[in-house]
């Protein structure tokens, strides 16, 4: 393998990376002059289902409100002793507002741990969140190759 930089991150060892949630980078398609629009995130996974689960905050005036219906991409990096390791992931984001709590996708995102972060100006308990889920349409996991 002498010369190669990175490897295909095998399905299970992606899984144990992405345990059931963690922090990445979503990145909002836009038009093809634009570049993306990407945030920080807190994300939870379901690894039977390779869903991804999000609960998003939307300050009016605030360009997430523009491209929550875009395409987005999911980037979760991390360096480990054993060198770093990426999993990124791709698709539509599904809100979960409107679906029956018996859904699957309402289920699976109570299963995970979405990680709490505050970023936040004001109190979390009085900021208004959206639960969304990503399934992916491509997912792929790369780790470096050791010397």
């Amino acid at each position: 393998m002498r010369g190669l930089r990175w490897i295909n991150l095998p399905e299970a060892e992606r899984n144990e990376f992405l345990g059931n949630g963690g922090t990445g980078v979503l990145a909002f398609g836009t038009g093809p002059d634009e570049s993306p629009t990407a945030f920080p995130v807190s994300y939870g996974y379901a690894a039977e289902a390779e869903r991804f689960y999000f609960r998003l905050s939307f300050s009016s005036g605030t360009s997430k409100e523009d491209v929550i219906d875009n395409p987005v991409t999911l980037t979760v990096y991390d360096e480990t002793d054993e060198g770093w390791r990426s999993v990124v992931a791709s698709g539509p984001l599904e809100p979960l507002s409107d679906l029956p709590e018996e859904s699957i996708e309402v289920q699976q995102m109570w299963a995970v741990t979405i990680p709490t972060i505050d970023i936040f100006d004001r109190p979390r308990d009085e900021i208004p969140f959206q639960d969304f889920c990503l399934d992916p349409k491509a997912i792929t996991g790369r780790k470096s190759v050791p010397d």
